[in-house]
C-alpha cells in the first residue's frame, strides 16, 4: 500500500492504459478520481475499484475545456481534501496518410493530446502549489514522440509536444517540490489499437484485422505486445515517494522497441 493516503487524478480513465492506472493506484491504496469524457465507463472502472474496497469516483471532463479541468481538480479536492498526483493520460488518434492529412485532424489531435495536457498540468499545479506539499505530474507520451511515421504525423508531434511540455513544466515546478515526468508506451493491446486497426485498413495501410499491430510489434524485443498490466507498474512507481528524486523524465516502457 505504497500510496496509501495519496489522492490522484487520472484523465482517460474509462477504458485502456488510464483504467489499469487507475485500478493499480487503488489497489495500491491511492483514493482516485476516473475522469473522462465518457462518464458512463469513467464510472464504470471506478464501480469496479469501489467492488475490492478501494476509495474511487468518476467524474466527467473534457480536458482542452480549462473550466471543466478546473472544476475537476475542485471536485476531487472537494471529495478527498487535497491533490497529491494527476495523470494526463487522454488522448486521440486518427490515421492519414502524410499527404492527406488535414488541418481538422491536425488541430483535433493537437487539442486533446498536447493542449489538454498543458491544461491539466498547469491546473493541478496552481492546486499543488496553493497546498504547499508538492506533488507529481505525470503525463503519457509515446515512443513515436521520439520517431515519426508517415500515417500518423499529428499523433506524432502532440506525443513530442507533451515531451517538451514534460521536460519545460519540470523545470518551472521545481521550486514547489512539484515533480513532472511521464512514460512512452509502445504497441499496448487497448480499444485505441483496435480502433487504429480499423482507421489503418480503410486508408488502405493494412488489409486485414491484426496486421498493423502484428507490424508494429515485430520489434519489440521482449516478443510480446504489451498490455495496461505492464505500464501500472511504472506509474505507481512514478506517483510513489520512490521516485521522488526523479523529474524531466520520460520512461519507455514498450518492451525494448526503442532504445534511446
Amino acid at each position: 500500500m505504497k500510496l496509501q493516503g495519496k489522492v490522484c487524478i487520472v484523465t482517460g480513465a474509462a477504458r485502456g492504459i488510464g483504467r489499469g492506472i487507475g485500478l493499480r493506484l487503488v489497489a495500491d491504496g491511492a483514493s482516485v478520481v476516473f475522469a473522462d469524457l465518457n462518464r458512463d465507463q469513467a464510472e464504470e472502472s471506478a464501480a469496479e475499484a469501489r467492488s475490492h474496497g478501494g476509495a474511487a469516483i468518476s467524474a466527467p471532463v473534457d480536458v482542452v475545456d480549462r473550466k471543466q479541468v478546473q472544476a475537476l481538480v475542485a471536485r476531487t479536492v472537494s471529495e478527498f481534501g487535497k491533490l497529491d498526483v494527476i495523470f494526463n493520460n487522454a488522448g486521440i488518434n486518427k490515421p492519414q496518410r502524410f499527404l492527406e492529412t488535414t488541418e481538422d485532424n491536425w488541430d483535433r489531435i493537437m487539442r486533446v493530446n498536447g493542449l489538454g495536457v498543458l491544461i491539466g498540468t498547469q491546473e493541478a499545479a496552481k492546486q499543488m502549489i496553493a497546498q504547499g506539499t508538492g506533488g507529481k505530474i505525470i503525463n503519457t507520451a509515446s515512443i513515436v514522440g521520439r520517431q515519426g511515421y508517415a500515417n500518423i504525423v499529428p499523433y506524432c508531434a502532440s506525443k513530442s509536444a507533451v515531451i517538451m511540455i514534460t521536460q519545460g513544466a519540470a523545470h518551472a515546478l521545481a521550486e514547489h517540490g512539484i515533480t513532472v515526468n511521464g512514460f512512452s508506451p509502445g504497441v499496448v493491446d487497448t480499444p485505441l489499437w483496435e480502433q487504429l486497426d480499423e482507421d489503418l485498413m480503410e486508408i488502405g495501410d493494412s488489409s486485414e484485422p491484426g496486421e498493423a499491430m502484428r507490424d508494429f510489434s515485430a520489434s519489440i524485443l521482449l516478443g510480446r505486445v504489451s498490455t495496461p498490466d505492464d505500464i501500472t507498474g511504472l506509474a505507481s512507481f512514478l506517483a510513489s515517494s520512490d521516485s521522488d528524486f526523479i523529474t524531466g523524465q520520460v520512461i519507455n516502457v514498450e518492451g525494448g522497441m526503442q532504445m534511446v
